[in-house]
């Protein structure tokens, strides 16, 4: 970076300091490590969604080859991953909850020889009757399985007045179903972990995006103290929530596996593999029950939302609670109620994904608006815009909205690009052509007082006598540009060049845990800390070496009970809006989108360039899930496992998308900036979906929506006329 960079805004486009590593192909990726001493592993699964294991036939197991199973755990260890909660088996034992569920591994020094004896194994089972979907999870169909009824997790929220008292003096109380569903991450490069024995500590190389999270889940494995585990994140390609707690599940076998054999022991998933056997979004089911006057304007709003967690918890429970904190979307409603249960299914367990939850409520919200303001023959967006939620204005857990909301500013933006009015009024319903607006937010950071009272994320930076500085925290670069962010933000603050700031991927016995890189909180959280780290440097920039740390302090004034679920959940949101065009082929049903309008509030941007390539990324990626990616489980087994079936979308299949900013400093946040990367994805599903309900006339009330189910709506489905 020259020196008059320097003075420039820090919004102002660099390139990113991975660039040329990544497009050389010379970034070292955990598949590239010299692992050679190391022993292959390959997982042993379950076949079936629920059962008893009867009998495991093992092979005759040649010289130096292994069969790791929970037999091998020492005494004193744990069978369990230490996620969230502790219920994730880090082996079967006895039963199977779900197909692709750990058994064991096989574990040997030629990679062929493992895939062989793995074939070999024959595992018995006494098969029970399975629940798979959210409605047979509910029903207990086979047998509660989890807490006798099947319930993970539960919570409730109400404000204003007991919506059962308010439905009485409604003149219309209307009841709706959203559905979507499954969601998988392709992230460019697949699952891979090695733990290596070193001494008496275990070192591990992971495709990872929360290296402290590997330690604290897999100790117990072992009994050992997390200390004892050094994490070394590899530079990741991609993640999206999809290596946020599922790394644990290769990282506990793996660590058994070296404590068992004293060796070094690799494991990589293909594309199938990882296809098959990893964590998704989950699938969401949302009943609305909405009361409306005369007019048909909202009186109070009853929401249930149910989300299919599969067979053990992971993350869902903050996952369900994000989903429900946001189910009111970017409106306030005089009087609502959310109640939320996470689904125990005998089906692969859910996990995080960008959007943490929100998407589903989001998309929910959105799409039942449109089909109120539709009863009522009033154009969706004049009808939403009666309940923008404004600064000051309650939330759905009883706090207050404490920034100013840009809304009417970002509207302006979208409507004038993409001549929504126009369009909207001359695009009748069941035309071919539609064009749908949603808006949409998103809370940043870990929810109300998980910042100060769990996370604690802490920041060092060390300053060099050659005047390099060298930033010190776990969270990891995983395409985002993060490794672009915080240097910048310090070179800024310390006026040197970007060239003399060091930022290495995490390593946990040099960095302090600055927690997850999850929740929209790494820039607006960590870099906050990076930002107050350097302008200690700053201060003592004549002391020739010496190192500093910051730790997060949340601001006074916003109170939150975790217990309750009540107060400030979030103090700054991220805000979207999008319009999306399509025209569908009335002959094939196949839809084509004519153009993408968005605008984002992400407080100062640290970088324009690295955002722009968030709000692509995310808005596409957001219409794929409400399109084309289909993901079926079919009594447990995913029945799209490749690539070649599960139709990710490309930039081929999309014109150029045009984009918008507004300038709304986050009062906490370094240089005014706030969290962004799940906000872009949560809204251009639903505004994608308005659209091609418009276009074909027909009410569109779940997800995927690929062109088969587009033909089956025009053929069948119900005009908008006769649903409502």
């Amino acid at each position: 970076m020259i020196a008059e960079e320097l003075t420039r805004d820090i919004s102002t486009a660099m390139r990113r300091l991975d660039a040329v590593e990544k497009s050389e192909g010379t970034a070292k990726y955990v598949s590239d490590y010299d692992f050679s001493d190391c022993l292959w592993a390959r997982m042993v699964r379950s076949s079936v969604p629920r059962g008893i294991i009867k009998n495991i036939k093992l092979p005759k197991m040649p010289e130096d080859y292994y069969w790791v199973s929970a037999k091998d755990i020492p005494e004193g260890g744990h069978n369990y991953l230490h996620m969230i909660a502790t219920d994730w088996k880090c082996f079967a034992d006895g039963d199977v909850k779900y197909v692709g569920e750990t058994i064991g591994l096989v574990v040997g020094p030629d990679k062929t020889t493992v895939e062989d004896l793995r074939e070999q194994i024959e595992i018995e089972y006494e098969e029970q009757e399975p629940a798979v979907s959210i409605d047979e999870g509910v029903a207990c169909k086979g047998g509660a399985f989890v807490n006798g009824n099947n319930i993970h997790c539960h919570l409730k929220l109400e404000t204003g007045e007991n919506v059962e008292d308010v439905f009485k003096r409604c003149d219309k109380v209307v009841e709706e179903t959203i559905e979507t569903g499954y969601q998988e991450h392709i992230y460019l490069e697949t699952n891979g972990a090695c733990c290596i024995p070193e001494g008496d500590h275990y070192v591990i190389y992971a495709s990872a995006q929360c290296p402290f999270y590997i330690r604290k889940s897999i100790a117990p494995v072992l009994n050992i103290d997390p200390d004892k585990i050094v994490v070394r994140q590899a530079t990741t390609g991609g993640a999206f929530g999809g290596k946020e707690h599922f790394p644990d599940v290769l990282c506990g076998p793996l660590l058994l596996a070296a404590y068992k054999t004293g060796k070094g022991v690799k494991m990589f998933f293909d594309r199938e593999e990882d296809i098959e056997n990893s964590v998704k979004r989950h699938p969401s089911k949302v009943v609305f029950k909405t009361g409306l006057d005369k007019n048909g304007n909202i009186l109070a709003m009853d929401s249930k939302v149910y989300y299919n967690v599969g067979a053990y918890l992971a993350s869902s429970f903050v996952v369900l609670q994000r989903g429900c904190f946001h189910v009111t979307g970017c409106y306030e409603f005089p009087n609502m109620r959310t109640e939320g249960f996470g689904v125990a299914t005998n089906s692969f367990p859910s996990c995080a994904f960008r959007g943490f939850g929100a998407p589903q409520t989001l998309f929910a919200i959105e799409t039942h608006m449109c089909h109120l303001a539709e009863m009522y023959g009033v154009e969706p967006l004049e009808y939403k815009s009666r309940y923008f939620i404004k600064q000051g204005d309650n939330t759905s857990t009883n706090g207050k909205v404490v920034e100013r909301v840009m809304i009417p500013e970002m509207l302006e933006q979208v409507l004038k690009a993409s001549d929504y009015k126009r369009k909207a009024k001359e695009y009748k319903y069941g035309t071919g052509k539609g064009i749908g607006i949603a808006f949409y937010n998103h809370g940043g950071a870990f929810t109300g007082n998980g910042e100060q009272a769990i996370i604690k994320a802490k920041c060092r930076m060390h300053k060099y006598p050659d005047g390099t500085v060298e930033i010190l925290n776990s969270q990891t670069e995983m395409g985002q540009g993060f490794h672009t962010i915080i240097p910048k933000i310090a070179a800024h603050v310390l006026g040197i060049p970007v060239e003399k700031i060091i930022y290495k991927d995490p390593d946990t016995s040099r960095v302090p845990d600055s927690g997850p890189t999850a929740a929209s909180r790494s820039t607006m959280i960590v870099g906050r800390l990076v930002e107050k780290a350097a302008q200690q440097v700053k201060e003592r920039w004549n002391e020739k070496e010496f190192e500093v740390e910051t730790h997060y302090e949340h601001p006074d004034g916003f109170p939150w009970d975790q217990s309750t679920f009540q107060g400030y959940a979030y103090l700054g949101y991220g805000w979207g809006v999008c319009v999306v065009e399509v025209e569908v082929d009335p002959c094939t049903g196949e839809v084509t989108t004519k153009g993408i309008w968005s605008s984002h509030d992400g407080g100062h941007l640290i970088d324009e360039l690295i955002v722009h390539g968030q709000v692509n990324g995310g808005v596409i990626q957001g219409i794929g899930w409400a399109s084309t990616e289909v993901l079926q489980n079919v009594k447990g087994h995913f029945k799209q496992t490749s690539m070649s079936d599960y139709i990710v979308p490309t930039s081929m299949d999309y014109p150029k998308q045009e984009c918008f900013f507004v300038e709304n400093p986050y009062e906490w946040g370094p240089f005014g900036a706030k969290g962004l990367g799940e906000l872009v994805f949560n809204g251009s599903g639903a505004a994608y979906i308005d659209a091609l309900s418009r276009a074909i006339g027909k009410r569109i009330q779940s997800i995927p929506c690929p062109t088969e189910q587009v033909m089956l709506y025009m053929l069948n489905g119900k005009d908008i006329e006769e649903a409502l």
